[in-house]
């Protein structure tokens, strides 16, 4: 019992390296809502139009796919930790340039290199909690990681209200040292000492992680024989038109696509959820719905608050409920609910319905974003740390971290054109992870079922397993 208890404080110890990264990743999103109405202020020395702010909301998903390949290659050649280690520095450099930022090309930079950050930490986050915890506490680890987003939004907007944006630049460096603190205490992924058939190292750090319970030892022996199949299967020499010819192959292969479809389909629905771009423009979007700009700061803190407690509501949630059905309730809801919030602020704009009912909106908003962040926009990330298999892991998240960069970039450059010209008014599948390993995830995608020994089970059944409610 306590050395279940000290394996799952080890697990969470390195949850909380990725969760600092990560809160200063939602620093780095929500940055624009202190960022630009200071710089739109007709005494500040840095004068920007529409075309430059949009500009400089969109620059870290600009970079984040430079990031994203960065942290692929680095993962696979140096290991999960000296990758993490090595993803934050740009994060720590680019905020010391937004603070002594004397133009907008500064500014543009600053913001760039923390988007290199942001990309790699969205990969790497998610690959890393899947590999290092277990999976009864997988879900609530990565669940973790959308809490640490909402709290790094709520970090910005309360220290932005008082502070300089300046000053604010140099708080989001706490974060990003504490993660860098935190990531220098890790073992190496016992996934990666498998993947590069260092199999002693990896029994060592496999237990020294999950204990030496039947549970633990069954993944670890599961784990090491995938890979020494893997190697088996592989040329003697492998050469430089063989690695490329390889690459290509990927995307021929079915248990490649299609976790990357889901995982790519999935961050689709996360950003059309208003993931970043509510962050980013909060102050914007109260003010116009409540139209009441004095109150605007209440409102958005009263709004991140709640956010950030669904998040951390999703955390008991994603342990309980199963993944699919968090997914399709939260995702059919959101809908429903921005259905109801457009519809009704388009009667509003025609005269049919009073102005004087401006609780009516912020209601349905509040409710929106608890809804979403119970499974809508937590769930992606959770997809990409679990569904990508280990053969497939650096490619496969290099490809959804690309997909993902040009949905961030798209949402970030286009809501300020949207909120100047419009205004506010304007077939499924998931796999079932909850409570499976890595490898039987893995296993589900090359052969339609899990691969067991000591159980056959027939293929409807298995697949029944894995695809519906248990």
């Amino acid at each position: 019992m306590v050395k279940d208890k000290i394996c799952i404080l080890k697990q969470f110890w390195v949850a909380m390296g990725i969760v600092f990264n990560i809160v200063a990743v939602g620093v780095t999103l929500s940055f624009p809502s202190s960022l630009l109405p200071a710089l739109r202020s007709p005494d500040s020395p840095i004068q920007v139009d529409l075309n430059t702010a949009s500009l400089l909301a969109s620059s870290p998903g600009i970079a984040s796919p430079i990031g994203f390949i960065a942290a692929s290659v680095l993962m696979d050649a140096l290991g999960r930790r000296a990758a993490h280690a090595l993803s934050l520095l740009p994060s720590a450099v680019g905020w010391g340039l937004i603070y002594w930022a004397p133009s907008v090309s500064w500014l543009i930079l600053g913001r760039m290199l923390c988007g290199l950050t942001a990309g790699a930490s969205v990969t790497l986050g998610s690959v890393i909690i899947g590999e290092y915890s277990s999976p009864k506490y997988r879900g609530v680890f990565l669940s973790m990681k959308t809490a640490a987003v909402s709290a790094g939004a709520i970090t910005l907007h309360a220290f932005g209200h008082h502070f300089h944006w300046q000053t604010v630049a140099l708080i989001a460096l706490g974060p990003v040292f504490l993660s860098i603190c935190n990531t220098l205490t890790w073992s190496e992924s016992p996934s990666w000492y498998a993947a590069k058939g260092r199999y002693a190292e990896c029994e060592t750090a496999f237990y020294a992680l999950r204990g030496t319970g039947e549970d633990a030892v069954r993944e670890c022996e599961a784990l090491v024989h995938a890979q020494k199949k893997r190697v088996s299967q592989m040329p003697d020499r492998v050469t430089c038109g063989s690695t490329v010819a390889d690459f290509f192959k990927k995307f021929t292969r079915k248990d490649f696509l299609m976790p990357v479809f889901v995982v790519t389909i999935a961050f689709l629905m996360s950003e059309a959820c208003g993931r970043h771009a509510f962050p980013a423009f909060a102050l914007d979007f109260i003010s116009d719905i409540s139209g009441d700009p004095a109150r605007t700061f209440l409102y958005t803190m009263v709004m991140d608050g709640i956010t950030t407690t669904s998040s951390l509501f999703a955390l008991y949630l994603n342990k309980a409920v199963k993944r699919r059905t968090l997914i399709f309730f939260s995702g059919i809801s959101s809908v429903v609910i921005l259905l109801s919030v457009s519809s009704y602020l388009y009667l509003v704009n025609w005269g049919v319905i009073s102005r004087d009912r401006s609780w009516v909106p912020l209601s349905l908003m509040v409710v929106y974003f608890v809804v979403s962040n119970l499974g809508a926009t937590s769930i992606p990330l959770m997809l990409l740390g679990e569904l990508v298999p280990l053969e497939h892991r650096a490619v496969g998240t290099a490809v959804c971290g690309v997909t993902v960069s040009i949905n961030l970039v798209s949402v970030m450059q286009a809501t300020p054109m949207l909120m100047a010209t419009i205004a506010r008014t304007g077939l499924c599948s998931a796999l079932q992870t909850h409570g499976r390993t890595l490898q039987e995830i893995e296993e589900f995608f090359k052969y339609g079922k899990t691969v067991d020994e000591k159980l056959k089970l027939d293929d409807v059944e298995v697949k029944t397993k894995m695809l519906r409610e248990v």
